[in-house]
């Protein structure tokens, strides 16, 4: 008996449950700390490139033009009173600009993530590298390019509507026509993103649901509407989402095609707010006309990401 009970005490050791719930706790908390320690140089950029210039606006916003006298928002209503009729249409063509440019990029980018979806193999990899480089060439390089295309005194365009025997266009002399000009620019660079983005979302729709759809008679537009845009709705709202906010702070290509011409007519928040704030050397007021871009894209990411959220917890559920 007594042999028994040393064989008994002699035997493995067990941890008690809470020593082993405490050390995983621990270890939790270990790693935590860890990635927090690695994310902090990211944090301090954010910090400073964002938030701190964000909050800083905001202060030079309620200054008088020279910086001096805090006036409240005296700023806000002189844009909103008398400086109106040139900050209204600021107003108008930003909202113009951004959604028309992001619905032109969604359905480009759409229809050419099909394309490459249904081409298989080595082919692929070339025509997708081929439609990424719009994108991937620095926005103010190709711009200038565009600019030549459009210039009306050297116009490529114009050239070759000329040699077929046709009236040049001023693509960029006319109100409408530099509109569009640059919101044509704006969708020739952002496409490519929607593509690769669309295309990602299209691969992770299960092949499965395609070929039980086509066994029941499901039409290429059903298998569209009914699998392929609802497995891809959330990719869809962050995506335009993040393109209308990054389309509203545009700034490279209406400076470099048409600086805001003709008679102000091109002018998107960021410009107009250079153009204030440093060209006519009134820096609270530029602050002021850069952050009404922030009351329009906060309303657009609480109703798109309270959607996205929404769609999560029913799928979670």
């Amino acid at each position: 008996m007594a042999n028994s009970a040393m064989m008994i005490g002699s035997g493995p050791a067990t941890t008690p449950a809470p020593r082993r719930v405490g050390s995983l706790k621990r270890l939790a908390r270990r790693r935590s700390s860890i990635a927090l320690l690695l994310c902090a140089p990211l944090i301090l950029l954010i910090v400073g490139l964002k938030v701190y210039p964000t909050f800083y606006a905001m202060f030079l916003s309620m200054l008088d033009r020279k910086m001096t006298k805090f006036v409240g928002l005296d700023n806000f209503a002189f844009l909103l009173d008398r400086g109106w009729h040139s900050f209204g249409m600021v107003v108008f063509q930003s909202c113009l600009f951004a959604i028309t440019a992001v619905i032109m990029k969604a359905l480009v980018g759409f229809i050419l993530a099909h394309l490459m979806h249904n081409i298989r193999g080595k082919n692929q990899r070339i025509w997708r590298g081929l439609l990424l480089v719009p994108w991937v060439i620095p926005l103010a390089l190709s711009t200038l390019t565009w600019w030549w295309l459009f210039d009306p005194s050297y116009s490529a365009f114009n050239w070759t509507l000329n040699w077929l025997g046709l009236d040049s266009i001023p693509f960029l002399g006319t109100t409408w026509n530099a509109r569009i000009s640059v919101i044509a620019v704006n969708v020739w660079f952002g496409a490519p993103f929607f593509m690769i983005m669309y295309l990602a979302a299209l691969k992770s729709v299960p092949e499965q649901l395609y070929e039980a759809a086509a066994i029941d008679g499901a039409t290429a537009w059903q298998k569209l509407i009914y699998i392929t845009l609802p497995m891809m709705r959330n990719i869809v709202l962050i995506t335009v989402l993040y393109s209308l906010i990054v389309t509203f702070a545009d700034f490279d290509i209406v400076r470099i095609l048409t600086n805001g011409g003709p008679q102000n007519s091109t002018h998107l928040f960021a410009t107009f707010a250079f153009n204030v704030g440093i060209e006519s050397g009134n820096i609270p007021r530029g602050a002021s006309v850069s952050l009404f871009m922030f009351p329009i894209l906060a309303a657009l990411a609480f109703f798109v990401l309270r959607d996205v959220l929404k769609r999560s917890k029913e799928v979670s559920t």
